[in-house]
């Protein structure tokens, strides 16, 4: 079974490799703290979160891990636009991962994005953050 930083890695190569509306570098973090001047470009960060092993049949292991990908970008107005802006992108980003279905060995099975943004980081940091939380599965012997 691979390792679920190889599944992350294997997430931000997938990521980086394709065109989205908005430019951006994904990269794969364990603990992604940023300081707020560092969040004038916007960061797609892949975090591994967890791993679910159970029994799927007679000698046959099934892994469901979870990756995390965080959105994030302070914001340089207080209009709905950028917002929006950066919620398309997180869409595009759900329908890819959906679309692309295998990384490094996986299955897409589920993305969750609740909530689709976090209010405190907007009222408080006036950042933008949204993290979708990726369930991929392996099958192993």
């Amino acid at each position: 079974m691979a390792l679920i930083p190889d599944i992350a890695d294997a997430v931000v190569a997938a990521l980086n490799g394709h065109t989205f509306s908005q430019t951006f570098t994904a990269a794969r973090a364990y603990r992604p703290v940023f300081d707020l001047q560092e969040m004038k470009d916007l960061r797609v960060t892949a975090v591994p979160k967890g791993v679910e092993l159970t029994t799927a049949g007679r000698g046959l292991a099934q892994s469901d891990l979870q990756i995390d990908i965080g959105v994030q970008k302070k914001l340089t107005t207080a209009d709905n636009a950028e917002i929006d802006a950066l919620m398309g992108l997180v869409q595009e980003i759900v329908e890819f991962i959906r679309a692309t279905g295998r990384f490094g060995g996986t299955s897409w099975m589920k993305t969750e994005n609740t909530p689709v943004y976090s209010q405190e980081h907007l009222s408080e940091l006036r950042q933008f953050t949204s993290v979708l939380t990726l369930t991929l599965r392996v099958m192993t012997a």
